[in-house]
């Protein structure tokens, strides 16, 4: 029986394999996650020039109308009739929180305006319109 007493000693290299699979893990993680973080229904947005940010704070309420005419707030449909309905009670549920119109870049413009009409029956100040900002390729 013999003893290795006076071996290779304490190695002082970095092992990589256990940070290779944090970091693929974390990367499957916000590949999944990143998806489900986008509120309200999918929509393809008009481009614009000059896009401004919300000025006021707050998680905003998202009303979108899809490509065939469909009306939801945040992931619920609701009926043009019961719109402005269903605002005051989003309303009432989160006090002061801006309200975001995302419509489809499909969507015709008379529709967006009759939905903009119901919406201020509810007598909601300041409703925001969404849209994409066209990235100039100049700089």
């Amino acid at each position: 029986m013999s003893m290795d007493v006076g071996g290779k000693g304490v190695k002082s290299e970095i092992n990589v394999t256990p940070l290779v699979d944090v970091v693929l893990v974390l990367l499957i993680i916000f590949m999944v996650i990143t998806p489900m973080l986008q509120r309200g229904k999918p929509v393809v947005l008009p481009d614009a020039k000059h896009v401004s940010a919300l000025k006021q704070g707050g998680d905003p309420i998202l009303v979108s109308v899809t490509k065939d005419g469909k009306i939801w707030i945040d992931k619920e449909e609701v009926q043009k009739a019961d719109l402005s309905q269903m605002l005051t009670i989003a309303m009432q549920m989160q006090p002061g929180a801006p309200v975001l119109v995302k419509g489809d870049r499909d969507v015709t413009y008379k529709t967006i305006r009759e939905m903009i009409f119901e919406i201020s029956k509810t007598h909601i100040m300041g409703v925001s319109l969404a849209a994409s900002q066209i990235k100039d390729k100049e700089k």
